[in-house]
């Protein structure tokens, strides 16, 4: 059962991969949420209002006021933030010490494989001012490994760690953007069959749709101011 938010959580997010990992998460868990938009193309990661709770200048990033002992608690880390909403629900996060660490290895592996190299891949085949060929073939091909190895896990279960979990949350949002990464979804089936299903899922639609509209409106292909302050790391 989910626990009782007395208060909605301040979700600090732009509409990303990691971004859509919590708002996918809060929905899945029912609880209450207010989106403080960080527009990370105008330099608002680097405010010092945001660094104070995200010290690493990357969103997502939460506020929970009804925290443990009922005290404020700040996370940082979109993965970190999935398993401390999973233990205050007790919701897509086992409390059975096996469970949980089924759960973990695929959480850390795409916190560490595949959101990483399919954002390597974004940058190096979409954005980056000159093609590297080298860079593209090279990330281009590990999105495929990781998908194969995905696609391996997935062959006889539903999902990655068993029963939908966070480790599945956090995976579909790059996921789903297979074509943008070089991928021809068609050679893995299983992996297939499971971002469908978890697509279908209202709360997953919920999670994607929250400000979308906002991520509609930025061309970072083309706008380099933007591109100056993301991949330049530095405010403008």
């Amino acid at each position: 059962m989910a626990a009782v938010q007395s208060l909605p959580i301040e979700l600090f997010y732009w509409p990303t991969p990691n971004g859509w990992k919590i708002t996918i998460m809060l929905e899945e868990c029912g609880l209450p949420y207010e989106v403080k938009l960080v527009n990370i193309g105008k330099g608002d990661q680097f405010k010092p209002d945001f660094l104070a709770i995200s010290p690493n200048n990357k969103m997502p990033a939460i506020i929970d006021p009804d925290g443990p002992g009922g005290q404020p608690i700040s996370v940082f880390e979109s993965g970190a933030i999935l398993q401390y909403l999973g233990r205050k629900t007790g919701l897509f996060y086992p409390a059975d010490e096996r469970g949980r660490v089924e759960v973990d290895q695929w959480l850390f592996w795409q916190m560490g494989g595949l959101g990483p190299m399919a954002g390597q891949a974004h940058h190096f085949r979409i954005y980056a001012p000159e093609k590297i060929p080298y860079a593209v073939e090279r990330y281009t091909n590990e999105v495929h490994r990781l998908y194969g190895v995905m696609n391996t896990r997935l062959k006889d279960r539903e999902y990655l760690a068993g029963d939908y979990s966070i480790a599945d949350i956090a995976c579909v949002g790059w996921a789903k953007l297979w074509e943008r990464q070089g991928q021809n979804i068609e050679e893995f089936p299983h992996f297939k069959a499971w971002l469908g299903r978890v697509l279908a899922r209202p709360a997953v639609q919920r999670g994607l749709a929250v400000n979308a509209e906002e991520r509609a409106k930025v061309d970072l292909s083309r706008d380099k101011e933007a591109q100056s302050v993301l991949f330049g790391q530095r405010a403008r």
